[in-house]
């Protein structure tokens, strides 16, 4: 059977500076959809590899045949954040007649940068789509990557309507769910949402750089979760935080000042007020963590959960998943811990509360072992 794609909003060609991770899902996703795009990047081998899995036509490629570039309708920037501005500016002026978005995970600095240096900030809307992998380049793009993910529009009182409907239409045919604010507020959330995490994750993982390794082998999940993002790239991270800087401070600081409050605290547990002070510091974490939005987004929902102890042999989770949908219930949540030392691992499944004891039930008649 033949699959016939969607038909896209974006007009091509559509010309991709910048092919790492983003950029070449950005190009797969348009040229599932017919939509023409060409890619650029400033390493000819990431050029080479975006074009050969698809993600568009190689702007060197097309030089090095004699050929011409047609102008591009829209111009999408997906370049390390140190560059963005200057690449930003150099489209505007190269292609006078195209859109010109960017897509970097800061938005107020390149903003400023582009309108300092007198482009046309009509046809320029920085975005931002909140999506991402753990591994990075070209060979670890997803035309899907996009797909029910955020993607923010930061349009400014300058910007053209024809450049805010051009973006979000990008967003739309990647499959992405538009949010409109502006440049500073998007930078003030994501300091909280996004950098402000990445921080005290590294902050604690460098906490673990002497710790004698027979201490490491005790770590439980909390560790690992809390540590994941640590493993980030250091050199992206740099460019982040720096461009970002004032609204991660001013999160920092609001950090510093419940360090110094649970320090206070800790250094007299026993006086009088002490415990119900460290009580409601954690209260505190529960309601905040109580608000984080459920997995098809608006108020978080509660969900009841089971432990399940599998062997850590080769298709024995997926067996589990199997299972449990042939018994009708739908899983909302899953998470893996290892035991350390031993050949089992811990699934932790949450499922409608209402249906936690007929999967329990379900569970044991199949055999599994059900801890908790």
């Amino acid at each position: 059977m033949t699959v016939v794609p969607a038909i896209a909003s974006t007009s091509g060609p559509v010309l991709v500076i910048g092919a790492g991770l983003l950029g070449a899902s950005i190009g797969l996703g348009l040229q599932h959809l017919g939509v023409r795009v060409y890619v650029r990047d400033a390493s000819p081998t990431t050029e080479a590899v975006a074009q050969d899995i698809g993600a568009g036509q190689s702007v060197r490629a097309v030089h090095e045949a004699g050929q011409r570039l047609s102008d591009p309708a829209l111009v999408v920037v997906a370049a390390p954040p140190d560059v963005v501005s200057e690449l930003v500016v150099e489209a505007l002026l190269d292609f006078p007649n195209a859109v010109v978005i960017d897509i970097a995970s800061v938005k107020s600095l390149i903003l400023d940068d582009v309108a300092a240096a007198g482009a046309d900030l009509s046809r320029y809307v920085g975005t931002h789509p909140m999506a991402g992998r753990e591994k990075s380049g070209p060979v670890a793009a997803r035309g899907e990557l996009f797909t029910s993910m955020p993607w923010v529009i930061c349009p400014t009182e300058t910007t053209s309507a024809r450049a805010i409907t051009t973006a979000k239409n990008l967003a739309v045919d990647l499959g992405a769910t538009v949010t409109v604010m502006d440049a500073a507020e998007h930078d003030e959330t994501v300091a909280l949402i996004s950098h402000l995490p990445q921080v005290m994750s590294s902050l604690l993982a460098s906490r673990l750089q002497d710790t004698p390794l027979h201490h490491l082998s005790l770590a439980g999940q909390g560790l690992r979760d809390t540590t994941r993002i640590a493993g980030s790239d250091p050199s992206l991270w740099v460019q982040i935080l720096s461009a970002n800087a004032r609204p991660i401070v001013e999160s920092l600081h609001e950090v510093r000042t419940d360090l110094d409050r649970l320090i206070s605290t800790l250094e007299n547990p026993m006086a009088g007020g002490a415990r119900l002070d460290i009580a409601q510091l954690m209260a505190e974490g529960n309601s905040g963590q109580a608000r984080i939005p459920g997995k098809h987004g608006g108020a978080p929902k509660a969900f009841a959960t089971l432990t399940v102890a599998v062997d850590d042999t080769p298709g024995t989770i997926a067996r589990l998943l199997t299972e449990i949908g042939e018994d009708g219930i739908n899983l909302e949540d899953m998470r893996l811990e290892h035991s350390p030392g031993q050949p089992v691992g811990l699934v932790v499944v949450s499922v409608d509360p209402n249906r936690r004891e007929e999967l329990v039930n379900a569970l044991n008649e199949r055999n599994w072992k059900v801890v908790q």
